[in-house]
């Protein structure tokens, strides 16, 4: 059993856990359900989509790195609103990172809470970002806006936490190699995942 919060538990069973890249998921969830879908928003909700179709999860949890200038490195953030940070049609007259036609507001909130987490806004886009600047995203990463929106549409609780590993700034890339095989120790932890939990 995995412990959201005091509302919400799920069966480890059903849980999917996904990850971008595998150094994301180290060996702490070898014997988990696990999906990696590779890395940006097209490889992401691909994967999620077929994925859904075949093992049917009661809880998809999206886990992986992300930068921030506004958190500090090692922290792992919850996040619940998402913004698709590259997505700008301000020409035709929508408003920033707003899909047109799509029915969706700008930001999407959707995913659940964790205690003793901080709470976040994910800017997701098809970028390593290096210069972040004020927006009003305080995490950055390349694929949880459309993990979080495939699995609204599918009517899918879902929790999101990232390790934030590096500023989003000139030291981004090298601070992310070093960092990101932190985070799967990071989440096991917190999802207080014990061997006696491995799924057979």
């Amino acid at each position: 059993m995995i412990t959201i919060n005091t509302e919400y538990s799920f069966p480890l069973e059903n849980v999917l856990f996904s990850f971008a890249l595998e150094s994301e998921a180290g060996t702490v969830f070898n014997d988990f359900r696990t999906l990696i879908t590779g890395i940006g928003k097209v490889n992401a909700a691909y994967e999620l989509t077929k994925a859904i179709q075949h093992k049917k999860p009661s809880l998809i949890v999206n886990l992986g790195s992300a930068g921030s200038n506004f958190f500090r490195k090692g922290d792992v953030i919850c996040c619940t609103k998402f913004i698709q940070r590259d997505m700008d049609v301000q020409g035709l007259g929508y408003a920033k990172y707003e899909t047109p036609l799509s029915g969706l507001p700008p930001v999407l909130e959707y995913g659940l809470t964790m205690d003793d987490l901080s709470i976040g806004i994910c800017g997701t886009g098809d970028s390593f970002e290096m210069g972040h600047s004020q927006a009003p995203y305080n995490v950055i990463d390349m694929e949880a806006y459309a993990l979080a929106m495939v699995a609204m549409k599918e009517k899918i609780p879902f929790l999101c936490l990232k390790y934030i590993s590096d500023g989003a700034d000139d030291n981004a890339a090298e601070e992310w190699t070093i960092q990101v095989h932190n985070a799967a120790t990071a989440f096991g932890g917190i999802l207080k995942l014990h061997k006696k939990d491995v799924l057979l």
